[in-house]
C-alpha cells in the first residue's frame, strides 16, 4: 500500500477515535432512590419523556440510567399505589448525577384511612382490626340501583332475596343473615330493625366515597346487630366531591335509576352536599309464566343532605339527613290498588316512609371529645295479600367519645344511649298487654365502652376492648374483645388475630319477612332471649411487588363463631307454621376466605375472592346445615383500560354452591338444594373527557334464573289465599286432584334474583367549575 495512503488512514483513525472519545466523555449517568416518606418504593418506573431511555428501580428502590447526553430532561416516575411524579432536571457533561424521588401515596391505594375497625381514623395497614375497603370505582364496574345490589361482588358478602313476591332482602356476611349485619352511614348506626329488610335501598351512590366491611363481631364498639359484621358507607367530603355530578342508567327491562349530586357553600364557614336518588320500574314481567311478577314494581326517591361547618382549631362539626319514600308492589300481574288488602287477587303492597338524621360535634375543650348522634323513624304501611302489617319504629342514639393519645397507648372511652320505640299490629306488641290490647315496645339501652390500642413496638400492636350495656328488658350484657397485629419491618406482611364476643336482641316481625307473607302461621314457643356469640379470626395479608412493576395483594382469613341462644326459624317441623325458638343447643359458623388483588402497570386489574364455609346448628345431638346458606362462594372483578382510546372493560361475577331450601312436604317436587349458580356481567365504558363518560353492557350474561330446573318457584300461585286447599283433622294438607302435591301458597322458596339477562346503558357527567 502507498505510504501516503497509509498515513492518511492512520490520521483518520486517530481523528475518529478522538471525536468518539470526546463524544463519549460528554455523556452522564443518572442514579438515585425512589422513596415514599421513609419507605423505599420497589420496581418504580423512571421514564424520560420523548426518549427511549428508562429504568426500573430494584427491590430497594435504587435505579441507574447510563450514557445520557448532557441536556434538559423531563422525567416521569410512576409506581402502583402512588401518585405520578413529573420532574425537570438538567444534566451536565461528564457528571454522575444522584437524585432521589419522593412519591406521594395515592388516596385510593392500599394505605386508605379507615374508621370502622376502631371507631377512629387510622391507616388501613396500621389497623389492628382487618377492614376491607371498596372504592366508588369498584361499584362503578357493575352499576346497580341500590347499595343492597352493589354488595354482590364482595367476597363473603351476599345480598339475599327473602321473598319471591316483594323481592325484599338483607345482606349476609360469612353465612349469617341480615339481622346480624350492622349498616352504618359515616360511622353512625342507621339501618336496623325494620330497615334491616327495607332500608338498604336509596342511598345515593354518587355520594359514596367508599364502603368499609368488617367481618366478625363488632359489638364491643357498636353494640347489638354487629354480631356478624358491619358495613360502613362513607360519604364524600365536600372538598372531594365535584360541583355537580349525574349518573343515569336504564335497562332493557325498563328500569331507570338516576343519581344527582351537587355541593355549595353557605357563607364562609358552611359547605353542603346534596344528593338525590330516584329509581322507577313499572313493567310487569312474567317470563316464568306463573302469573306473578318476576321483579317487583318500584317507585323510590331518596334525598340526602350533608353539612360540614368550619370551626376554630379544625374541630369537627357535621350533620346529615336522608329521606326515603318507596312504593313497592309484587304479585299477580292483574293486581291493582283497588285489590289492596282484599282476598280476590293477590298482591304484596308496601309503602315505606323513612327519615334519618346523624352527625358529629367535637366539644370546644382541650381534649378530643366527640358527641355523635343519630335518629331515624321508619313508617311502614303494607299488605301481604289480605294480611296487614302496619308498623312504626323510632330510634334515637347518642354517644360521647373521648379519644386520648399517650406515648404508646391510644385510648378510646365512650358512653352511649339508645332509645327504641316500636309499635305494630302483630302479636309482637299486643302480647305485651295481658288483655290483648296494643302496647308499643320501648327499650332503653345505655352503655359504656373502653378501648386501648397498645403499641408494643414498631411491629406489634395489641387492642383491648370491653363494652357494658344494660337492656331495659333483658338486663346486663358484657362484650369484651382482644386484637393482636404483627407487621414485618417493610409493612408488606401483616398478621392479625382477634377474638370477641357479640350479642343480639331480636324482633322477628321487623327482621324476618317470612313471618308476614304466605299462609304460614307464626308460632313462638317461648319469649326469645338475646343471642350471644364468641368469635375467633386469623387474618394474614401480604403485598408483593414484582420486577415488571406488577402489584399482587394477598389476603387470607379463617373465622369461627360459636352461638348460644341462637334464634332459629323452623320451616320444616310443620309446613303450615314458622316456629321461632331459642336453640336448645349451639350453632357454629366457620370457614376460610382468600382475596387476591393483582394490578399491572399496563392497566389490567384483577380482584378475586373465594370463601369456603360451614354454617350449622346442633340440637339434641343432631347437626343440621342452615337453610339458605351456601358452602362456597366466589367473586371476581376484572378490569382493563385501553388508555389511548379511553375505553374501559369490566367483567364481574359471582358463583355460589348449592344451599338447602325449605320444602313444604315430602311430595313437594321442587329441588331440596339449589344448583350451582352464577351471575356474570360485562360493561364497556367510553371516557370522552374528564367530565363525561358513557357506559353500557349486559347484566346476567348467562340468563340464569332460579326457576330453571324447577317445576315452579312459588307454590300454588293459582290459589294464593288457599281457598281450595283441604286439610285433615290434624290440620295437615291433603293431596287432591286440584292439589296433587298437598301444598299451600308459599313464596319462601327463594335463593337468588329472578331477573334474567338484560342490556343496560348509562351516562356519567360531572364538573368542578
Amino acid at each position: 500500500m502507498n505510504r501516503k495512503y497509509t498515513y492518511s488512514y492512520i490520521i483518520i483513525f486517530l481523528l475518529v477515535a478522538f471525536f468518539n472519545n470526546n463524544l463519549y466523555s460528554q455523556t452522564t449517568t443518572l442514579k438515585g432512590i425512589v422513596k415514599a416518606g421513609n419507605q423505599t418504593v420497589p420496581y418504580a418506573n423512571i421514564t424520560i419523556e420523548k426518549g427511549d431511555q428508562n429504568a426500573i428501580a430494584d427491590s430497594l428502590g435504587v435505579f441507574i440510567i447510563r450514557d445520557l447526553p448532557a441536556g434538559n430532561y423531563r422525567l416521569l416516575i410512576t409506581a402502583l399505589g402512588y401518585e405520578k411524579l413529573e420532574q425537570l432536571i438538567t444534566l451536565k457533561a461528564n457528571e454522575n448525577k444522584v437524585i432521589n424521588f419522593d412519591l406521594t401515596t395515592r388516596a385510593s391505594s392500599l394505605q386508605d384511612v379507615v374508621i370502622s375497625g376502631t371507631m377512629k381514623p387510622v391507616s388501613r395497614s396500621e389497623s389492628p382490626v382487618p377492614v376491607e375497603v371498596y372504592s366508588a370505582r369498584f361499584f362503578k364496574s357493575n352499576p346497580t340501583p341500590s347499595i343492597f345490589d352493589a354488595m354482590q361482588n364482595v367476597n363473603g358478602v351476599r345480598p339475599q332475596i327473602n321473598c319471591n313476591v316483594c323481592n325484599t332482602g338483607d345482606i349476609h356476611i360469612n353465612g349469617l343473615e341480615g339481622p346480624y349485619t350492622m349498616i352504618l352511614i359515616d360511622g353512625m348506626p342507621i339501618v336496623s330493625g325494620l330497615s334491616t329488610v327495607y332500608g338498604l335501598s336509596g342511598i345515593p351512590q354518587s355520594l359514596i366515597e367508599r364502603v368499609e366491611v368488617v367481618k366478625g363481631p363488632a359489638s364491643t364498639l357498636y353494640g347489638s346487630e354487629a354480631v356478624g359484621g358491619l358495613i360502613n358507607v362513607i360519604t364524600k367530603k365536600t372538598n372531594n366531591a365535584p360541583l355537580f355530578s349525574a349518573d343515569v342508567f336504564g335497562t332493557g327491562w325498563g328500569e331507570l335509576s338516576t343519581d344527582i349530586a351537587t355541593k355549595f357553600n353557605a357563607g364562609k364557614k358552611a359547605e353542603s352536599l346534596l344528593g338525590l336518588n330516584y329509581y322507577i320500574f313499572q313493567n310487569r314481567v312474567d317470563n316464568n309464566k306463573d302469573n306473578f311478577t318476576d321483579l317487583t314494581l318500584q317507585n323510590r326517591i331518596s334525598i340526602f343532605n350533608k353539612w360540614n361547618f368550619s370551626r376554630k382549631e379544625n374541630r369537627q362539626f357535621s350533620v346529615a339527613g336522608r329521606f326515603v319514600y318507596e312504593d313497592r308492589f309484587g304479585g299477580d300481574v292483574n293486581w291493582s290498588t283497588k285489590f289492596r288488602g282484599g282476598d280476590s287477587i293477590y298482591g304484596e303492597s308496601i309503602y315505606t316512609s323513612r327519615w334519618e338524621l346523624f352527625g358529629t360535634y367535637q366539644l370546644p375543650v382541650k381534649e378530643k371529645i366527640l358527641f355523635q348522634f343519630s335518629a331515624n323513624s321508619h313508617d311502614q304501611n303494607s299488605y301481604y295479600g289480605n294480611t296487614p302489617y302496619f308498623a312504626l319504629q323510632n330510634i334515637a342514639f347518642g354517644q360521647l367519645v373521648w379519644d386520648k393519645q399517650l406515648k404508646n397507648n391510644d385510648l378510646l372511652f365512650g358512653a352511649s344511649y339508645r332509645y327504641t320505640w316500636y309499635d305494630d299490629n302483630t302479636p309482637a306488641t299486643s302480647s305485651l298487654n295481658l288483655n290483648g290490647s296494643n302496647k308499643p315496645s320501648v327499650i332503653n339501652l345505655p352503655g359504656l365502652f373502653a378501648q386501648d390500642e397498645i403499641r408494643l413496638n414498631d411491629y406489634n400492636k395489641l387492642l383491648l376492648g370491653i363494652r357494658y350495656d344494660y337492656n331495659s328488658i333483658h338486663g346486663s350484657i358484657l362484650t369484651p374483645r382482644i386484637n393482636y397485629k404483627w407487621s414485618s419491618h417493610n409493612k408488606k406482611n401483616v398478621l392479625r388475630v382477634s377474638m370477641g364476643n357479640g350479642y343480639r336482641v331480636a324482633n322477628v316481625f321487623t327482621e324476618d319477612h317470612a313471618a308476614l307473607t304466605g299462609s304460614r302461621q307464626v308460632v313462638f314457643l317461648e319469649d326469645l332471649d338475646p343471642e350471644t356469640s364468641w368469635n375467633g379470626n386469623i387474618n394474614f395479608s401480604k403485598k408483593i411487588y414484582t420486577k415488571n412493576n406488577t402489584f399482587i395483594g394477598l389476603d387470607a382469613a379463617a373465622f369461627y363463631t360459636y352461638f348460644s341462644n341462637r334464634i332459629i326459624a323452623d320451616y320444616e317441623t310443620d309446613p303450615s307454621k314458622i316456629i321461632y325458638d331459642n336453640l336448645q343447643g349451639y350453632a357454629i359458623s366457620k370457614g376460610v376466605s382468600v382475596n387476591v388483588d393483582i394490578a399491572y402497570i399496563s392497566g389490567l386489574k384483577i380482584l378475586a375472592g373465594a370463601t369456603l364455609m360451614d354454617v350449622s346448628f346442633t340440637e339434641n345431638n343432631i347437626t343440621t346445615r342452615q337453610l339458605f346458606t351456601e358452602k362456597f362462594t366466589g367473586v371476581w372483578s376484572v378490569g382493563y383500560t385501553i388508555r389511548n382510546i379511553g375505553l374501559s372493560i369490566d367483567y364481574t361475577g359471582n358463583v355460589y354452591s348449592p344451599m338447602r331450601l325449605p320444602l313444604l312436604n315430602d311430595l313437594d317436587p321442587r329441588r331440596e338444594n339449589s344448583p350451582w349458580w352464577s351471575i356474570q356481567n360485562i360493561q364497556f365504558t367510553k371516557k370522552f373527557s374528564s367530565s363525561l363518560e358513557i357506559y353500557g353492557g349486559i347484566k346476567n350474561l348467562l340468563n340464569w334464573t332460579p326457576n330453571k330446573g324447577n317445576p315452579f318457584i312459588i307454590s300454588r300461585t293459582n290459589d294464593p289465599f288457599d281457598k281450595e286447599v283441604e286439610f285433615d283433622t290434624n290440620g295437615q294438607i291433603i293431596a287432591t286432584a286440584n292439589n296433587p302435591y298437598a301444598l299451600s301458597f308459599d313464596p319462601t322458596y327463594v335463593y337468588g334474583p329472578n331477573q334474567g339477562a338484560r342490556g343496560f346503558l348509562g351516562l356519567r357527567y360531572s364538573f368542578n367549575k
